[in-house]
């Protein structure tokens, strides 16, 4: 089990209201390479691993994986709370609104609601460590591309943050394994 801090992983104070912008970041949410899917994936193929060690491990991601899910949230629940009518018509925004007002949905940016069949669980040792680094090198993609969208410095720092426990923060995780 983990213990739950009631506090992000890193502050986010967004001054801003920006649909547009939150708009590209729920892919992060709930879209393919998202952060939803990231931690059941972890947290399911934990049950195949023949190692304690990796077991405990892929937990541990699972449950980090589900704080950026929590961090990912807040920034488009700042980004859309307060919105004017004219923000939500003039970002293109109403789509959203018209279903989930200005609710954290999983979707992608597409508006494609999120499902598990993005994310894999095998059983496979190798197949399943060999996607989840394909995950998170594809996570890493959609954070960059959220960064060259983003213009709101506040949340180009928190991406930045995110960004930054992909596929190079899945190797420094893993390199604390002696794995006999």
């Amino acid at each position: 089990m983990f213990v739950y801090q009631k506090k992000l992983q890193y502050p986010i104070n967004i001054k801003n209201s920006n649909p547009r912008l939150a708009s590209v970041i729920i892919s992060q949410y709930g879209g393919p390479d998202g952060e939803l899917g990231a931690s059941l994936r972890y947290l399911s193929q934990r049950y195949a691993m023949p190692y304690n060690e990796v077991k405990s491990v892929l937990t541990d991601i699972g449950t980090e994986e589900l704080g950026h899910l929590e961090m990912v949230g807040t920034l488009v629940h700042q980004l859309t709370r307060n919105l004017t009518r004219e923000q939500i018509i003039e970002s293109g925004f109403a789509p959203y609104f018209v279903d989930h007002t200005t609710g954290v949905y999983p979707t992608a940016a597409s508006g494609t609601p999120w499902n598990a069949d993005g994310m894999q669980s095998t059983g496979d040792v190798i197949a399943d460590l060999t996607e989840d680094m394909a995950a998170e090198q594809k996570a890493r993609v959609t954070y960059d591309n959220i960064l060259r969208l983003s213009d709101d410095p506040d949340v180009s720092d928190v991406i930045r943050f995110l960004k930054s426990f992909t596929s190079s923060g899945l190797v420094k995780r893993w390199s604390c394994l002696e794995i006999r």
